[in-house]
């Protein structure tokens, strides 16, 4: 995505319109380095939000007692010695 400052934005506005038209890639306007507007032609679809269901899928082991690793150190804390 191409980016733009703002006192470039306010030369050029028309050039970079028609250039994301025809391109049909929306560009980003930035103002003191952070981003403040994106522009895109109107019928150009929005992209879908990513899911970050299953990111992590295959990547974490989970113990097989891991609802009850450390069961009597926590029933101490919560308890006390008895």
């Amino acid at each position: 995505m191409r980016i733009y400052d703002m006192r470039d934005a306010k030369v050029n506005l028309s050039r970079l319109i028609d250039e994301a038209i025809d391109a049909r890639e929306p560009f980003v306007i930035v103002e003191a380095g952070k981003p403040i507007v994106r522009v895109a032609p109107i019928d150009m679809p929005e992209p879908a939000p990513q899911s970050w269901i299953g990111f992590m899928k295959g990547q974490i082991h989970v113990p097989v007692d891991f609802d009850s690793m450390g069961r009597d150190v926590i029933r101490t804390l919560f308890e006390g010695n008895r």
